[in-house]
């Protein structure tokens, strides 16, 4: 067995003496003199730092001494120096003015303390007690007995140093990371939050804490507070205003290290800081300034520029509640007056800005505005393709609320007797969102519809949850030169983003793509994207005849509306492109008759036709309450009798089938569902099927010879999803008569 260095063999002492008491108070006595011991020094303080003062205060100091030492982080002193800088020093005469001075001019050793005991100090080793990127405190090690402090003892005064940073952290409540106070006391879950500040933007991660996750400002920063351990300060003008050496620094500078200096009543300035362990700003801010002593804070982005003067930095549109409340209480103060509210009233414009972000944080499709006569107008939401109430806006506020969508989405505010399309868009974290809006006129008022439009890139062709069998297929019938391959469903399904998945695919730099789209939500690099207005007669017909004009491998065709689309598509197809597009129909099979019935050639149709891919999107549960149970015998009744009697065996089932149902938590709402996938119905064109589609044979015909071909039913494929643990028997029970 191989025996330990000597600093292993202390760092293993320390860690057992520091385990065996409960605080680093309690272990100093049986810590200090294996610390001595390990350098062979004569005197050692742990300075550590005051969390309300800008400071450090030895606690724990060597000899008989008791007085309590405090010194100011700044370079007066070597501690001082060694925590505003936060890098080890070894200084091997204190005495010598010059040697301090070329570490930092204003370095000073203060020699009150030896006079006072009558110690000379000979020698110094200090290193800051860091932990998660912390200032703790500072460890100081004085009077070696023999020789310098080396490379050596600075390795492991480092070592020893990260081990009592441990201990200090543990002991002054922080936290390891700048939010997690905000999960210890159950205001956020860990998800979300890790999803969040994936982002590197500090300034965005804090605003979508606040809109997403719905967390004030305050609670933010006590948790910043506990993490850097020095008070918050939010924005209090009446308080505090800009220190007058402010204006010494560069406003760009400032702003883009989030940084701001103030003062209070009494001109003492404070340094407010978004991150205020980040030494090398606090250096070069107390450089240009030249000030010695200051208070460091920290401080949301917000707050910080507005104290900088952006009045309007970080101005949310407010909780539902308070905007509610304020409408409710504006009506109490205008009981005699019984007009409705202008469509630019402050809390009607933050009301449907808080109804747009609302949607986006909940990754709703839709939102729904609704009259109702005599009662309040109705805000709904489809969220995972089922609709929630959200909200409700008093009744004599409904004409402003759509006036303002109307405002936002360039429509004639006036005319409220016909139906209205448009489309708005609104911010939200830093990213443009897209709306389509559409206003119908009802008898208890306008009611307005807004889908939310997908933002974003494609989604990768292995995250659309296809079975192993028909990914496999798919991607042959689309590795073909040339061909139409077809999504179909009804509005909502998925289509859009499954073609999109399978352009991605397809997206390499030897081909070329052109894209025809109403409206385009999803944008690939290396796609032409085509967006076609009917308005002015720029169709999907006419944008597909002029891709065939401009050398295209591959044409996107957003939907098969009519019979010229529909011919012109086939047209480019047999002349040697691949063609994908959308249509209406609820299975694969039936697709093919509806075309027939459109007038196109059966022959023509038939040898175009590479695949047809039907769709839909069933909610999953929530992957963190879900919970297992052994399948019943009606369980297994209803999966046999679903899947087909001739089809079962090739589900290999066993005896002991285990299944997963709902539970409900706060992850999902108490629902047990988050989220969605698509079943899938792919339907390969076959001689056999070429065959029943010359002589126009029926639905059931065709569906029968494209099973034995290898396609499964929407039902069949959502069971196997079942079976898989995606989703529950529930949700195909509500498939059920889509096939």
């Amino acid at each position: 067995m191989q025996e330990q260095s000597p600093n292993n063999t202390i760092l293993t002492e320390l860690n057992k003496r520091l385990q065996a008491y409960p605080s680093l108070t309690a272990a100093y006595r049986e810590v200090e003199p294996l610390i001595l011991q390990a350098f062979g020094a004569v005197r050692m303080s742990i300075f550590q730092r005051r969390r309300q003062h800008q400071d450090l205060v030895a606690r724990y100091k060597t000899g008989k001494e008791t007085k309590e030492i405090k010194v100011p982080i700044s370079p007066l002193s070597i501690a001082g120096y060694v925590a505003m800088a936060q890098q080890p020093l070894v200084i091997n005469d204190p005495y010598d003015d010059e040697q301090l001075k070329q570490i930092h001019f204003r370095l000073r050793f203060d020699k009150k303390f030896d006079k006072a005991s009558q110690f000379k100090t000979a020698s110094i080793l200090c290193v800051p007690v860091i932990n998660a990127g912390v200032l703790m405190g500072v460890m100081q090690v004085i009077n070696k007995s023999s020789g310098s402090f080396n490379d050596d003892d600075l390795a492991l005064a480092t070592k020893i140093a990260n081990t009592l940073g441990d201990k200090f952290r543990y002991e002054l409540g922080g936290t390891k990371n700048p939010l997690d106070y905000l999960v210890h006391r159950n205001l956020v879950q860990q998800k979300p939050l890790n999803d969040i500040c994936e982002s590197n933007n500090p300034r965005q991660i804090i605003q979508r804490i606040i809109s997403e996750l719905r967390v004030k400002e305050e609670d933010i920063g006590e948790a910043l507070s506990v993490h850097y351990q020095v008070p918050f300060l939010g924005y209090l003008p009446d308080t505090y205003n800009l220190h007058q050496g402010n204006s010494k620094l560069n406003m760009s500078y400032l702003k883009r290290n989030l940084v701001a200096v103030i003062s209070d009543v009494r001109e003492n300035p404070i340094v407010l800081m978004l991150e205020p362990n980040n030494a090398e700003l606090l250096m070069e801010i107390e450089s240009a300034l030249g000030i010695d002593s200051y208070e460091i804070a920290v401080a949301l982005p917000n707050h910080i520029l507005q104290y900088l003067g952006e009045t309007s930095a970080g101005a949310g549109p407010g909780e539902m509640d308070e905007i509610l409340d304020e409408i409710g209480t504006s009506l109490e103060d205008d009981d005699d007056n019984t007009d409705e509210m202008a469509e630019d009233a402050p809390a009607v414009v933050r009301l449907v800005s808080r109804v747009l972000q609302d949607a986006k944080r909940l990754n709703a499709s839709d939102i729904h505005v609704d009259p109702e006569k005599g009662a309040p107008t109705r805000v709904r939401m489809r969220v995972d393709g089922v609709i929630r109430d959200i909200t409700q806006v008093p009744a004599s506020h409904h004409s402003a609320v759509i006036a303002r969508i109307k405002i936002m989405s360039g429509l004639n505010i006036a005319e409220k007797r016909v139906p209205q399309d448009g489309k708005l868009a609104f911010k939200m974290s830093g990213q443009s969102v897209e709306v389509r809006v559409a206003t119908i006129p009802t008898v208890a008022g306008e009611g307005v519809v807004m889908r939310i439009l997908a933002t974003g890139g494609a989604m990768p062709i292995e995250k659309m949850n296809l079975m192993a069998e028909n990914m496999d297929r798919l991607k042959q019938m689309i590795q073909k030169p040339h061909g139409i391959l077809l999504v179909v469903g009804p509005t909502g399904s998925g289509k859009t983003t499954t073609l999109h998945a399978v352009l991605g695919y397809l997206n390499t730099p030897e081909k070329k793509i052109w894209t025809a789209e109403d409206p385009v939500e999803i944008t690939q690099p290396g796609l032409q994207q085509v967006q076609v207005s009917p308005k002015i007669g720029f169709t999907f017909a006419n944008a597909l005849r002029a891709f065939l004009r401009a050398d295209p491998d591959i044409i996107l065709i957003g939907e098969m509306r009519d019979k010229e689309t529909a011919h012109a598509g086939i047209e480019a197809s047999l002349t040697g492109h691949m063609v994908l597009s959308t249509l209406h129909t609820n299975s694969a099979p039936e697709t093919i008759t509806r075309l027939l019935d459109l007038g196109l050639d059966p022959v023509n149709f038939s040898d175009a036709c590479v695949g047809i891919l039907a769709q839909r999107l069933i909610r999953t549960l929530c992957g963190n309450c879900k919970e297992k149970y052994a399948a019943t015998e009606d369980d297994i009744a209803f999966i046999k009798r679903q899947y087909g009697d001739e089809w079962f065996e090739e589900l290999h089932l066993d005896s002991n089938l285990q299944l997963h149902r709902a539970k409900g938590c706060d992850d999902c709402g108490d629902t047990g569902y988050k989220g969605r996938t698509g079943v899938h119905e792919l339907l390969g064109m076959t001689p056999e099927l070429r065959a029943l589609v010359y002589k126009e044979a029926s639905v059931n015909e065709m569906k029968t010879q494209a099973m034995q071909d290898g396609m499964r039913t929407l039902t069949q494929d959502g069971i196997r999803k079942v079976i898989k643990g995606d989703t529950d028997i529930a949700q195909i029970q509500i498939l059920g008569g889509h096939d």
